[in-house]
């Protein structure tokens, strides 16, 4: 239980270690971090900045569809240890994904999408299943 856990709370905090990211490329792109208008100043953003912004983004979806797998496991009462290998692979993934986004490798980027994706699928089948 201990992993499953440990790998929710990194999940959680991906998209804040994106954010900062995304603050320091404003900084270093602008000279300051607009606070008051935050959001129009990351729409001006280029290259790894506007990466590191769009990878928080991501990071939010996946912690929704990750966060609700594991939800869907817990309410069929499975025992959460029998996961905790996807889980692990699943931080992974997404540690990948932000890596190769900030580094623009898309192909890889979208590969350790898809073996998230398909991580939080296979959670809830096995919810389904039982």
């Amino acid at each position: 239980m201990p992993t499953v856990i440990a790998s929710l709370l990194i999940a959680v905090m991906m998209p804040q270690v994106c954010a900062w990211m995304s603050g320091y490329f404003r900084y270093k792109q602008f000279g300051q971090v607009d606070n008051k208008h935050p959001r129009l100043q990351v729409a001006q953003l280029e290259g790894p900045g506007h990466r590191a912004s769009a990878a928080q983004q991501n990071c939010w979806e996946a912690l929704a569809m990750f966060s609700a797998a594991l939800l869907a496991i817990h309410m069929r009462g499975l025992v959460l240890d029998s996961i905790a290998t996807l889980c692990i692979v699943f931080v992974a993934a997404r540690v990948v994904y932000i890596i190769c986004y900030l580094a623009n490798i898309d192909i890889v980027r979208s590969l350790s999408f898809m073996v998230s994706f398909g991580i939080c699928l296979t959670l809830f089948y096995k919810a389904l299943a039982g």
